[in-house]
């Protein structure tokens, strides 16, 4: 019973956010449990141009460390802002949310030949958070408990807690320029006078993504229940809160 409340659980997160989340999950544990190495994960551009290891294109975006802190603090954020992206902006446009991926995924992999980064998925997650940040600059964050900010923000902060725990910034801000990068071109260039949209999803990922029926039982992320067009809607949090105390 436990397990099939588990699966059915499961299968109610959003398509492009399971099958990333559980590659990440599966990746680290093969790695825990000396299924495979890190060293043929990594992203290395010799091997993947001179012996072939194209694998090494996908792995590099899965692994993010053995099991610890860092690994589930970048999997909270991956999960949690991926989902709120499928769930919000993308919900019913899964193929515009895989072109997304496979945009940020290709211009890593250029910048990786670079700036010498051996596994991006850090800097994905990044990106994800910043197209996400951009697209509700009027929700209220709290990190931790420790601070108050507006959405925009929340990369910069993640900047900043990366340089506490002694990560290098160059991964997030390739993360950050690229998530720019996107943002601009399907968020803003589309709204300027002549501007144009120049991301355009192919027909056949249309067809075969999109218009997929939700599961019978899909409930979205609670926050989503919250978002309005002009960020988070405080005035019916406090009515409700007020409602509660009475």
């Amino acid at each position: 019973m436990a397990y099939q409340t588990l699966l059915q659980e499961y299968m109610l997160i959003p398509p492009v956010t399971r099958v990333y989340t559980t590659a990440c999950v599966v990746t680290t544990l093969a790695v825990q449990l000396d299924l495979v190495s890190p060293f043929q994960l990594y992203f290395n551009p010799n091997l993947i141009l001179m012996k072939y290891q194209l694998w090494r294109l996908i792995t590099t975006f899965l692994f993010f460390g053995n099991l610890g802190f860092n690994f589930f603090f970048n999997m909270i954020f991956t999960y949690r802002y991926c989902r709120m992206l499928e769930e919000g902006s993308f919900r019913g446009r899964t193929a515009d949310f895989v072109v997304m991926f496979v945009f940020g995924g290709v211009l890593m992999i250029i910048c990786a030949f670079f700036v010498n980064l051996l596994f991006l998925g850090q800097a994905f997650t990044i990106m994800i958070v910043y197209v996400w940040s951009r697209r509700n600059v009027f929700v209220r964050m709290n990190f931790f408990g420790l601070m108050n900010f507006q959405a925009p923000y929340l990369p910069w902060v993640l900047l900043g807690f990366s340089v506490l725990l002694g990560n290098a910034i160059s991964v997030d801000l390739v993360g950050m320029a690229i998530g720019h990068i996107y943002f601009f071109m399907e968020d803003v260039l589309p709204r300027e006078r002549g501007g144009q949209k120049i991301l355009k999803t192919p027909r056949f990922l249309r067809k075969l993504l999109d218009g997929l029926p939700d599961e019978p039982e899909y409930v979205p992320l609670p926050e989503l229940n919250n978002l309005r067009p002009g960020g988070f809607d405080w005035q019916r949090r406090n009515g409700d809160d007020n409602a509660a105390n009475r």
